[in-house]
């Protein structure tokens, strides 16, 4: 019987990429797949067929071969898989496997020894930026799975032992044979742990573990910054049956400060002036992260949103001997309430002031008059 030609057994193209090559072949070999059609020979003999023109087909050079001589290119022992397995035929269909049964096909190896790591634990903590400056020790409280001290983590009573599982002889897995398939599967007597215990603890009903209250210290060191991760290792859950404990991560979330942002390293901090400091000039206390006192020069003639810095004076870098600035930006404050005499004084300063003691405001001005003058001009604005 002579054989068909391989793009028509995958219904695909000459031109076809690699990739429209492996799709039209992923396609029919799990709609053909022998544990799909059990004992269906023309679906066995379809998916033998589909796997010998894929195996020749998605390599360069049998693929260029076949191309140029057809199948005449792998006769007389030529690698064109005639029996329809090559010798990468399982990595061909590892991820087939997966669609089909949601496994990988059985590739965990080694037997099963009942321990399993524990799970990792999460703890949220808030802490002050002050605290985050300096850093701290901090205890915290948190309930876990610890080791079952009565059966020192077997999940046996005392006195006893676990068990090999009679089902997969402690491979924690069992092997199904259908046709030419072989696949590993979980085994459902010991649930993949390769022991079965017949008298588990008392205290722990054979978990060997129970859960407790731990109180554990934690170093959050300077320098954190809002959502920061500590690690302590073997601090999460006991391990099932004496296996290996797990992770536990500190989650450092920041409180908000009344007087600072933070950005980084950097602190930023709005300082309220007198519009009297700011036109004559002066010096200013702002409290620093430290809780020193840093003082400001003001210049005289300074505009509210001016921005002053002061090296050093910021949150210092973690893990690092760096240190952040501080930026202090001062609002000019417009006084409220006056008397009658302030009011009096401010409008002979009015009448006083000219384009060169408020060269902004004349600056605007001189703008809005150009703008109204050329609207005029057009026509288009009429005093």
């Amino acid at each position: 019987m002579s054989k068909r030609d391989y793009y028509e057994v995958l219904g695909v193209s000459r031109t076809c990429t690699e990739v429209e090559l492996k799709a039209a072949f992923r396609k029919l070999a799990m709609q053909h797949h022998p544990d799909r059609n059990p004992g269906d020979s023309e679906c066995e003999h379809k998916f033998r067929e589909l796997n010998e023109a894929y195996e020749v087909l998605k390599d360069g050079d049998k693929r260029a071969a076949y191309d140029r001589f057809g199948h005449a290119a792998f006769e007389q022992g030529g690698g064109g898989g005639q029996h329809g397995f090559g010798a990468d035929f399982a990595s061909t269909f590892s991820d087939i496997f997966e669609d089909l049964f949601g496994m990988s096909g059985g590739r965990r190896g080694g037997r099963g020894s009942g321990r399993e790591r524990g799970s990792d634990l999460r703890y949220n903590m808030e802490i002050t930026l002050e605290e985050a400056f300096e850093g701290k020790n901090a205890q915290i409280r948190i309930p876990t799975s610890v080791t079952c001290e009565a059966c020192s983590g077997s999940g046996a009573k005392t006195g006893t032992k676990p068990k090999t599982c009679p089902t997969c002889s402690g491979a924690g897995k069992i092997r199904h044979a259908q046709g030419f398939f072989t696949l590993e599967r979980t085994c459902p007597t010991c649930q993949g742990r390769g022991q079965v215990i017949d008298d588990p603890c008392a205290a722990c009903s054979g978990a060997g573990r129970v859960t407790r209250e731990r109180t554990l210290s934690v170093n959050i060191p300077a320098g954190v910054e809002d959502g920061t991760r500590i690690r302590l290792a073997g601090e999460g859950e006991a391990g099932v049956r004496g296996g290996p404990p797990g992770d536990l991560y500190i989650f450092l979330s920041l409180q908000p400060h009344e007087l600072y942002q933070r950005d980084g390293a950097d602190l930023y901090c709005r300082v309220p002036i007198s519009m009297v400091t700011a036109a004559l000039g002066g010096e200013i206390g702002v409290p620093a992260i430290d809780a020193s006192e840093a003082k400001v020069k003001i210049p005289a003639g300074t505009q509210s949103g001016a921005r002053f810095r002061l090296s050093g004076k910021g949150m210092p870098v973690l893990r690092s001997k760096q240190t952040g600035d501080l930026y202090v930006q001062v609002a000019v404050e417009t006084p409220q309430k006056l008397t009658k005499r302030q009011k009096e004084l401010l409008a002979e300063f009015e009448k006083l002031s000219s384009d060169h003691t408020q060269p902004e405001s004349a600056g605007f001005l001189s703008r809005v008059k150009t703008f109204l003058d050329g609207l005029a001009n057009r026509g288009s604005y009429s005093a």
